[in-house]
């Protein structure tokens, strides 16, 4: 995704180009900022080329990758873009981050045509965390902008669980002190640039806002609102899935990540009985809309919608297993090649030709699921074991009377703790639907044999006002839920509003 090019000319008579570029998916930010034909790239993604793209367009020349910490969610291309157009990398002191070029330490400055940028030191994210203050005037009155990396997000600020979860108390008063006396004496002007946006899996609760400045932040984010201890005390208590391929990216970034590897276009189209023999020695993902998957599918394939596939597909997937996608129509290979390949998943050996509907129409084999609405599933509450398979929190902030919980990256290893039967309906919920078709799909590969996707989740559950219950599972509800699966000792009813 492009946003909107900012183009301006500054005091003493400067130009300046600016450009941020959304990885759809994984909701990270790239930013390009040039002046007098020179620029620098912030944070970039393993596929330059769309960066490279845009330098030959402006016609800059490419002295600097940027880099404001290291990433958990996605392959880095710092390494390979700087090699690729003969730039340096930079980045703080921390020994983290030895691989770069260039290493500046606290209010050190780096110059780039007419435009100055300072580093700021930002750790409680990540103890290298850097912040980059830009500065259009030469005197450096007031700063235009700060590369904020994921210290500072629009109405949140990164996670302080992540690189020492038992120093999580540290961490937050770490990341307090930073941004307080470090950022916010930007002044209210000053635009914010951080390096995720709404819907990243690095933290929940991003604001949905494209462009933010540091004067609205002050008035609106936590970090800025709340006292220091009870900033810290929110920290503490936050409970956020770590997903597992987390690990593997900041291995591979601490070397400033790896050169893509994957040539979408060397990948082979396979007919239908090819496809299914071939993909016999792997795994298939089927990319489908939940609603699509249900009506009619491989056997044994994982239902991972392409907005997801970046990030459950590096959840789900492990590094070395062979790929073979089943891609609906108005998805692009090239894109669904990249998703797997910015988290490290280069072994896509296959893509059925002419999708499922080929597969369909060659009479080989065909699995279906079910489906429900949220209005079906409360009526016949009874007959069903109810499985959310969302985030704990939001399990806990509200869900259905009696349903058991599993986050969904995790459901295949707590199976047996669930106490859910195979041969009983299960209804999956999530939010929307999605996740709750890939934990369909895990179900399915285990046995199950009557699962059933409640489309529209939580959220048209509550848009119809049916009842939730907050909070985490009660035993109550556990021994509910077990008399609804047809013992004798009494009849189940639809859950009454708490």
């Amino acid at each position: 995704m492009l946003f909107p090019v900012m183009a301006t000319t500054f005091s003493g008579g400067g130009a300046m180009y600016f450009q941020a570029i959304k990885t759809a998916g994984l909701a990270q930010i790239t930013y390009i900022l040039g002046s007098e034909g020179e620029a620098l790239v912030v944070d970039p993604r393993r596929d330059v080329d769309v960066y490279l793209d845009v330098l030959r367009r402006q016609e800059l020349r490419l002295r600097y990758v940027l880099q404001t910490h290291r990433q958990e969610d996605f392959v880095e291309g710092t390494s390979a873009l700087a090699r690729l157009a003969g730039a340096q990398v930079v980045a703080g002191r921390h020994p983290i981050t030895g691989h770069a070029d260039v290493r500046m330490g606290e209010r050190e400055r780096l110059h780039l045509g007419a435009l100055t940028l300072v580093a700021l030191h930002t750790p409680g994210h990540t103890p290298e965390s850097m912040s980059w203050a830009v500065y259009l005037d030469p005197h450096h009155a007031q700063a235009w902008g700060v590369f904020t990396g994921d210290a500072l997000l629009a109405g949140e600020t990164g996670r302080t669980d992540l690189a020492a979860p038992e120093r999580v108390y540290e961490n937050a008063a770490l990341l307090f002190d930073s941004l307080h006396q470090k950022v916010l004496p930007l002044g209210d002007q000053t635009l914010v640039f951080p390096a995720h946006g709404a819907g990243s899996v690095c933290r929940s609760g991003i604001a949905d806002r494209e462009l933010t400045t540091l004067g609205f932040e002050r008035l609106h984010n936590p970090v800025f609102t709340s006292s220091r201890s009870d900033f810290i005390q929110r920290k503490v208590q936050e409970r956020l899935h770590r997903p597992s391929y987390f690990s593997r990216m900041e291995e591979v970034n601490i070397r400033g990540g790896v050169p893509l590897s994957a040539d979408s276009s060397a990948i082979p189209f396979l007919e239908p009985k090819r496809f299914q023999w071939e993909s016999h020695s792997g795994l298939v993902l089927d990319v489908r809309e939940p609603e699509s998957f249900a009506g009619g599918h491989i056997p044994g394939s994982l239902n991972v919608w392409m907005q997801g596939l970046s990030v459950f597909g590096g959840q789900m997937v492990q590094p070395g297993t062979p790929l073979f996608l089943v891609l609906p129509a108005h998805v692009d290979s090239k894109e669904a090649v990249l998703a797997l390949a910015r988290v490290g998943l280069d072994q896509v050996e296959g893509i059925l030709t002419g999708g499922f509907g080929a597969w369909r129409n060659a009479g080989l084999p065909i699995e279906s699921s079910g489906t429900l609405t949220p209005e079906a599933l409360f009526s016949q509450w009874e007959g069903f074991q109810v499985l959310d398979v969302r985030e704990r929190s939001e399990f806990e902030r509200g869900h259905i009377l009696s349903a058991r919980h599993a986050y969904v990256t995790e459901l295949e290893e707590c199976l047996s703790e669930l106490g859910l039967r195979e041969d009983h309906p299960v209804a999956v919920v999530c939010s929307t639907g999605h996740r709750s078709g890939l934990a369909t799909s895990i179900l399915l590969r285990n046995g199950f044999q009557q699962v059933s996707n409640v489309l529209g989740g939580m959220s048209a559950w509550r848009r119809l006002e049916l009842p939730v219950r907050t909070g985490p599972p009660s035993e109550v509800e556990f021994e509910q839920a077990t008399r609804s699966m047809g013992t004798e000792e009494q009849d189940a009813s639809p859950p009454s509003p708490s």
